[in-house]
């Protein structure tokens, strides 16, 4: 029992670091941008380069989306605003959404088949302890679980795990998905685009 704990919490430890750097390189490259700011525009050096590298740009930028659900090394928000600002908000949006989607299934299963101690090695006892008690409430937790993929301010991505641990089926976990995020996984992207748009405008 000690050495699951043990285990844990150097589970949590080395993700809150990658975390920590992940941040610390997104405010780097948020300088970097701010005094390059033609760095994103259209035709500017990195469209061109995703250009170049053809099909490999969007399917490296879904690989990183599907790995920051499960392991935030950078902000989702983040992520999301940078695939909108560089495929557009058409194919920003789907690439988004796919990364998404899918390492919202991955976490769903990777919690279904490790339990409770692979969900515990990312969020705090306390977070853990708030979310867990809906599990005992049925049908409530389907209902939950699409408000806090709809509304901001919820652990989504740690609520995917939670759904893992649950009774819920793969089935329903991806009608759920897919009725509550796209929509305001496009809204809040598109805001907080149009918001450091403007922004950047007074600054």
């Amino acid at each position: 029992m000690e050495k699951v704990k043990q285990n844990q919490l150097n589970h949590k430890q080395i993700i809150q670091v990658i975390t920590i750097l992940g941040i610390v390189l997104a405010l780097i490259g948020a300088i970097y941008i701010k005094s390059n700011p033609n760095i994103f525009a259209v035709g500017g050096p990195f469209q061109s380069f995703l250009h170049r590298i053809g099909i490999w740009g969007p399917l490296i930028f879904i690989l990183i989306q599907i790995i920051q659900v499960i392991y935030p090394f950078i902000p989702g928000g983040l992520t999301c605003v940078v695939g909108h600002a560089l495929f557009g908000p058409l194919y920003g949006f789907i690439f988004n959404f796919t990364g998404i989607f899918l390492g919202s299934i991955l976490a769903f299963l990777l919690a279904r088949r490790y339990g409770e101690s692979f969900a515990k090695a990312f969020v705090s006892q306390e977070t853990y302890d708030k979310y867990i008690p809906y599990l005992d409430k049925g049908n409530y937790f389907d209902w939950f679980l699409a408000t806090a993929f709809i509304l901001p301010g919820f652990p989504d991505d740690f609520l995917c795990m939670v759904a893992g641990l649950s009774k819920m089926s793969l089935k329903r976990f991806i009608v759920i998905t897919l009725l509550s995020k796209p929509a305001t996984l496009y809204l809040y992207t598109y805001l907080t685009y149009q918001s450091l748009i403007a922004i950047n405008h007074f600054v």
